[in-house]
């Protein structure tokens, strides 16, 4: 598996929201500059955000991005399926293979031992992703102690 910056950048910007704005609104140009992330990038990945439910804007001078929900009840797999169009390892595992985004059926659907492996896998990522959250983030973040150049304060 490998995740597309607009899932590494979308975490990380979720992350700067839950542990930098303090139930203000974060400005896309603090975000931009503390994650180094260009902030045309950043307004695509937040669409994605937003459509998913996990971001609001906010208009105006006093504008920005806030959370939809508190920190604890946004997962890091919440974020990956708002900017991936799947979180799978490989593609004969998941959605039954009809419903694949235009994918051929693999020749040993349903007799290849190997796709059990690299659904098990899924499965664990999954849970992993799921029981971390934004908040679980920002605690990790603390205990770090790092400094601004993590995009910390």
């Amino acid at each position: 598996m490998r995740l597309s910056t607009k899932s590494r950048y979308g975490l990380r910007a979720m992350f700067d929201i839950a542990f930098n704005s303090r139930d203000e609104p974060a400005q896309i140009q603090d975000i931009s500059r503390r994650q180094q992330i260009s902030p045309r990038y950043l307004e695509q990945i937040f669409q994605n955000l937003k459509r998913a439910g996990l971001l609001k804007s906010k208009r105006g001078p006093q504008g920005g991005y806030v959370l939809s929900r508190k920190a604890a009840e946004i997962s890091v797999l919440d974020i990956l399926k708002a900017t991936e169009l799947d979180v799978l390892l490989v593609d004969c595992v998941g959605e039954t293979p009809k419903k694949r985004r235009g994918k051929s059926e693999c020749q040993f659907e349903g007799c290849c031992v190997t796709q059990t492996v690299w659904a098990e896998a899924s499965i664990m990522l999954d849970n992993l992703f799921s029981s971390m959250t934004l908040e679980t983030l920002c605690q990790r973040a603390r205990a770090m102690n790092s400094n601004k150049t993590c995009g910390l304060p």
